[in-house]
Order: structure tokens, then C-alpha cells, then sequence
């Protein structure tokens, strides 16, 4: 359903971006944001079916000035090779505002702009609705980053989390946590699953809880948006 065009960043970088378009009347402008391996098959295949949602997306390979085209697997130096630039080389401001450029892509045709975001991405979408002034509202999911970097401050617009309980990369104490804190304008939702239980290409996946996730993220898009 989709194809790459390239946007260009505000430090001049002409990044590769999945665009898929909706099917039917537009609900509106969603940035996906991917995991540490990249724009993988997996993330275009989340894209395209948020497209048959009625969702306009965008998805930046926010890797692609350390790993052009970065679309990696998951296991063994594939694996590695993500790590790596998710902690030592990304720049983790300059991807946010690389997200923030996509945000501005998709709101300069009008309607609300939403982001979900995997992993990574997870932590990428939760800090953006703290920090951005056009999003509609936020699905962030199992980003490692949401409880223990940025748990502090309540995001400016709607957001949910979802967390595996047996996520063994993402602690569960700092969640509970986050939990405790009860910020308006978030809710936290935690699953009887792993890391990565939304993608069917993990061990963890699970199927029940990836359904659940995603029908809440659309009753949360589509209550924000009307």
C-alpha cells in the first residue's frame, strides 16, 4: 500500500520515510515510530494497516544517518549492530526532532496528528507528547526510556502506554512506579506478555494482547480526534 519518499530534516538530512495513505475518508495524520531495527517489513506492515485504518502515515528511518536504509533483523549481529546505534550513536534530540518534522509534514494538510510508537519508538512517541505542541494524542508501546527517563512529567497530550509484565529489557519496577504517579492525561495498561509482544517476528509475540493494544489505540485515536 506504501512507498519511501524522502522529507528533509531540519539539519538538511534527506531521510527515507514510509508513507502509506488511507483507505477511504481520512481520520488523520499518524507518525509510527520504529523499533531499534529500523524500518523493517514489520513496521511498513503496521503503517500500511493503520492506513486501512483511514490514518495518513508517515514512519522516518531516524537510524539512516548511521545505518543508510537501516532495516535490521533480530538476532545475532543484526542485533547487535541495533543496539549499537540505539545507545551509542543515534542522536537521541536530533531524532526527536526528525519526529517532530514528521508531526509538521502531516499537520500542515490538516486534521489531528497522532503517533504510536514500538520499543524505541515507544519511548520516542511518550516523550513527543510531552514535548510537542501539535499532537492529538499518543500510543506508546514498551519503550524502556518511559519509566525511567521521562516518568516525571505528564504529557501535554492524551497518551497510553502498554507494558509486558514478563518484559525482561524494560524493568517492571519503574513502571509500577509510573503507575503510582497517575498523570491526568495518561493511562498505563499492562499485559501478561513479554517485550515485543505486538510483532508476530518475536518470540514473545501474543497475539491477544496485541489485539487488545491496538483496539485500545484506535478508541483513543478515534475519541481524540472527533
Amino acid at each position: 500500500m506504501g512507498d519511501t519518499i524522502t522529507i528533509t530534516m531540519s539539519d538538511g538530512h534527506a531521510m527515507p520515510v514510509y508513507h502509506a495513505q488511507p483507505s477511504g475518508a481520512r481520520r488523520g495524520g499518524l507518525v509510527l515510530v520504529q523499533e531499534i531495527f529500523g524500518v523493517t517489513d514489520h513496521i511498513r506492515e503496521l503503517c500500511d494497516e493503520y492506513a486501512e485504518d483511514g490514518y495518513e502515515v508517515l514512519s522516518p528511518g531516524l537510524f539512516d544517518r548511521q545505518e543508510p536504509g537501516c532495516a535490521l533483523g533480530y538476532t545475532g549481529a543484526d542485533w547487535e549492530r541495533a543496539v549499537q546505534i540505539a545507545r551509542s550513536e543515534h542522536d537521541w534530540d536530533q531524532g526527536l526532532k526528525d519526529t517532530q518534522t514528521s508531526v509538521d509534514w502531516l499537520a500542515a494538510k490538516g486534521g489531528p496528528v497522532f503517533i504510536v510508537g514500538y520499543c524505541f519508538g515507544g519511548s520516542v512517541a511518550w516523550r513527543m507528547a510531552q514535548i510537542s505542541p501539535n499532537l492529538t494524542a499518543a500510543s506508546c508501546y514498551y519503550g524502556g526510556y518511559i519509566a525511567t527517563r521521562f516518568a516525571d512529567e505528564a504529557p501535554q497530550a492524551p497518551a497510553i502506554c502498554h507494558f509486558g509484565r514478563y518484559d525482561n529489557l524494560v524493568e517492571f519496577a519503574p513502571v509500577e512506579k509510573l503507575i503510582e504517579k497517575q498523570h491526568p492525561t495518561a493511562q498505563i495498561f499492562v499485559y501478561e506478555a513479554g517485550h515485543g509482544f505486538n510483532s508476530d517476528r518475536r518470540k514473545d509475540w501474543h497475539p491477544e494482547s496485541a489485539d487488545l493494544a491496538k483496539e485500545r489505540t484506535l478508541m483513543l485515536f478515534r475519541a481524540c480526534g472527533s
